[in-house]
């Protein structure tokens, strides 16, 4: 019927409606196309090479030392082909032109000495950027997630998978978007954080800008680690299906991922790799997934130790999981499972189908595919520095600031014709400040004991970026005070990445800073100073993957070095590096100011150096609740209203050099159930001296006896740039369906009446107001509208 309405374009209807019947039919065909091609390839497939599509290998296995292909090694590894190659780039430290060189090596021999010809997929970690040597390293996912802003995380991704697709990657293994309320979780750093609004909004952001809406041109992208790592897999089903399934949720259905990851962890007693409830029943009949599923490094050899190697491989199959990592050597024993009767040839088929799907869908069994670039290829390029340095700027999180921030001598706190800085603490001089796990550095570091230098690519530590940056009339003297850690404080797990059993000594291992740490002459630096940059911390053999620390206050003697720089009656500005709060109660108070830099990446020390001078106002809010003490178990902002007493920051929360005021808060009175949108918004004024950037954060509460929904829930947020005394008006459209839950296996939104609040946290509410919902009860399988869209 409304084919034939009038349509802005003037053409006739007749004309619209053949239009539309032509794309119909084309995408139709593409799709059956596609299937024909893989249907018949598979049929012209022998068996081995059928199960060659389910494995990988490590690419530097098949080449000599001087990067050069062995085809000998070749015809003996991998004669029927292989589907993937693990981790290229990380296992092979050359620059992108070689790394593409040996691609192209392998490609072409598929290409030209296999049966049936088929490219390898080859993957690697792109969580804060390629990892590889030279490439881009942009701030630790923690710390992107506190500038909430979706836009430069797509940019961020974009220009990544640029990149990587020129050497030759097709699939990433990233994001991780688990919803982590584990505060000491090891591996918090890598996710978003404990909310599952932000945690999905980034998230699909990042998948968004690696696929470039064209996964011929883009990389495929793959979230882990499925389901509810970090805090979330002994959720029930109401958090499970309304939260922490969320952010895989909104990656998969509205920017088309393809590619999911189990976690190592457990699901009601059973593997995440070989539970058939959440890759079966949840993610293929529930979300309608017709991607891949692939295993975490040596996932499936801890299915069961009761089983046999056969077993655990038929347990995987069986349960949806398609590709076994890093080498497939459990999937090798599938046709020994099959002949034994314990997968089935349609299970085996099943699953090779959905690799070749995937590689169709990449342009890897078109005529001409794009493998790789043949141009000369440049790395680290302005443009992505510059993308760094603004994520970086938007990560770092103020907690508390007395004024003596920014360091400026009109500001009143520093003398007026010269100032003396003392930069001091472990982690003001070093690349691992500004460096999280997954990144090429930290992974060369931990897995292949490997030191990587500063320059590939120039990592900006703090002291440099403060050196540079110096104002007129400051100097800045250094001296690094304290070590990380005077002993082994890294406790190495045996859970996980199974691979961490064949380290050699690595219970033992510490970063060598490379400079002495000579206290006392830290000390008599900062009694002559006026201000005390005090930069401390964890790295990354501290906190990571398969690594942790038995307590989570500042490592070392670095606790007791602040309090030593503290009684010099100085001002001391704390700056805080690392993938997650550190508890800091013993010193808080006595701090001048506090600020949480996370990992910020290659321009890291650029980006503080500007925040401290006062060049750029701090404007990232916390995406985690920033525990004042130790805690065992979830933490969530969402469970109350009130702000739970053993947090120090709330969720949101992050200090500016200016002022903002909301005012003129407004929220539609009524709209239906099944309406698409309400109304809400806001003016916001800068009313400070400095201009500066508002995230403003809009969160959704139940009324009454209603318990369908969390106490508080954020629904949305709006970063807003602002000149001093510069007004603008936020406007939100939000779906009723932001409103609904889950329940008996599917979305409902009841009729009722639901308070809207606007806040600069989820504790500093500025305004609400109440929407009620008109209508009659909705009920829907899957939601459509996941995200309040804002407009400026």
């Amino acid at each position: 019927m409304v084919l034939f309405t009038k349509n802005r374009t003037g053409r006739k209807p007749f004309t619209v409606l053949c239009s539309l019947i032509l794309i119909i039919m084309a995408t139709s065909c593409t799709t059956q196309s596609i299937e024909d091609t893989v249907n018949s390839l598979y049929e012209k497939m022998t068996k081995e090479e059928r199960l060659a599509q389910l494995q990988s290998i490590y690419i530097q296995n098949l080449f000599d030392k001087d990067g050069n292909l062995d085809t000998a090694r070749c015809t003996e590894l991998i004669p029927h082909g292989i589907g993937h190659c693990s981790q290229f780039a990380l296992n092979s430290p050359v620059g992108p032109n070689k790394l593409r060189d040996m691609v192209a090596q392998l490609q072409d021999w598929l290409k030209n000495n296999t049966t049936t010809g088929i490219p390898a997929l080859p993957h690697e970690e792109v969580l804060s950027g390629i990892d590889a040597l030279g490439a881009t390293v942009y701030p630790q996912q923690i710390g992107l997630a506190c500038s909430f802003n979706t836009d430069l995380a797509e940019q961020k991704t974009f220009q990544t998978a640029t990149q990587l697709r020129r050497i030759g990657g097709i699939q990433a293994l990233s994001p991780m978007v688990d919803v982590c309320r584990d505060p000491s979780f090891s591996r918090l750093e890598e996710s978003y954080g404990e909310d599952a609004y932000l945690s999905a909004a980034l998230g699909t952001a990042f998948v968004k800008g690696l696929q470039h809406g064209n996964l011929k041109e883009g990389v495929a992208a793959c979230t882990k680690h499925y389901l509810g790592y970090g805090g979330g897999g002994e959720a029930e089903e109401k958090e499970l299906m309304e939260e922490i399934l969320l952010p895989h949720e909104t990656a998969i259905r509205l920017a088309g991922s393809k590619t999911v990851m189990p976690g190592y962890h457990a699901f009601k007693n059973v593997k995440c790799v070989a539970n058939k409830f959440l890759l079966d029943s949840i993610l293929r009949n529930y979300l309608h997934f017709d991607g891949i599923i692939v295993s975490d490094y040596g996932a499936i050899e801890q299915i069961d130790d009761n089983l046999n190697d056969i077993q655990r491989a038929a347990t995987a199959l069986n349960a949806g999981n398609d590709v076994d990592f890093p080498e497939g050597t459990n999937y090798v024993h599938l046709h020994d499972a099959i002949a034994q009767g314990f997968v089935s040839e349609k299970t085996l088929e099943t699953a090779v189908k959905r690799v070749l799907k995937h590689k169709a869908d990449l342009g890897l069994l078109d005529k001409t595919p794009y493998l790789y670039d043949k141009g000369d290829i440049k790395w680290d390029t302005p443009e992505e520095r510059q993308t760094a340095y603004q994520l970086a700027t938007q990560s770092v999180v103020l907690l508390k600031n007395n004024g003596i921030l920014p360091l400026k001598q009109e500001s009143g706190s520093l003398p007026k014709d010269s100032v003396k800085i003392a930069l001091t603490g472990p982690n003001a001089n070093t690349m691992w400040a500004m460096l999280g796990d997954y990144t090429f550095q930290a992974m060369s570091f931990f897995w292949k004991q490997r030191i990587i230098d500063d320059k590939h690519p120039q990592i900006v530590n703090l002291r440099m970026g403060m050196q540079s940056r110096l104002p007129k009339g400051f100097t800045l003297n250094y001296s690094r005070g304290c070590d990380w850690t005077e002993t082994v404080e890294t406790v190495v797990e045996q859970s996980g990445d199974p691979r961490v059993a064949y380290l050699k000594d690595i219970q033992n291992r510490m970063i060598d800073s490379g400079e002495k740490a000579d206290m006392n002459e830290a000390l008599k630096i900062a009694a002559e100073s006026d201000v005390i940059i005090a930069a401390m911390g964890e790295n990354a053999i501290l906190c990571g993957e398969n690594r942790d620390r038995i307590h989570r206050r500042l490592p070392g003697k670095q606790e007791e070095f602040v309090k030593q720089l503290i009684a010099t009656g100085k001002p001391v500005v704390l700056v805080i590096f690392g993938g997650r709060a550190q508890i800091i109660s013993s010193i808080e108070k006595d701090c001048a100011a506090i600020i949480q830099a996370w990992y910020p990446g290659e321009e890291g020390g650029n980006a503080l150096a500007d925040i401290l001078y006062g060049n750029v106002s701090p404007s990232g809010k916390l995406s985690v609740s920033y525990p004042g003490e130790e805690i065992s178990g979830k933490v969530c902002y969402n469970t109350s209203v009130q702000q739970d007493p053993r947090i120090a920051w709330p969720f949101g929360f992050g200090m500016s050099y200016t002022t903002f005021e909301y005012s003129n808060i407004k929220v539609d009175a009524t709209a239906g159930t099944n309406a698409e949108n309400f109304n809400v918004s806001a003016d916001i004024t800068n009313t400070g001296s400095y201009s500066g950037d508002e995230i403003v954060q809009l969160y959704v509460s139940p009324t009454g006896n209603n318990k369908n929904l969390r106490p508080i829930q954020m629904q949305g947020f709006a970063r807003i740039s602002l000149k001093p005394n510069e007004k603008k008006t936020v406007k939100f459209n939000v779906s009723p369906q932001q409103l609904g839950y889950y329940d008996k296996g599917q979305w409902n939104i009841a009729p009722g009446t639901y308070t809207i609040k606007l806040g600069a946290s989820s504790t500093d509410i500025k305004g609400q107001g109440d929407i009620t919902l008109t209508g009659e009860a909705q009920t829907m399988p899957l939601r459509t509208n996941y995200f309040t869209k804002v407009c400026q």
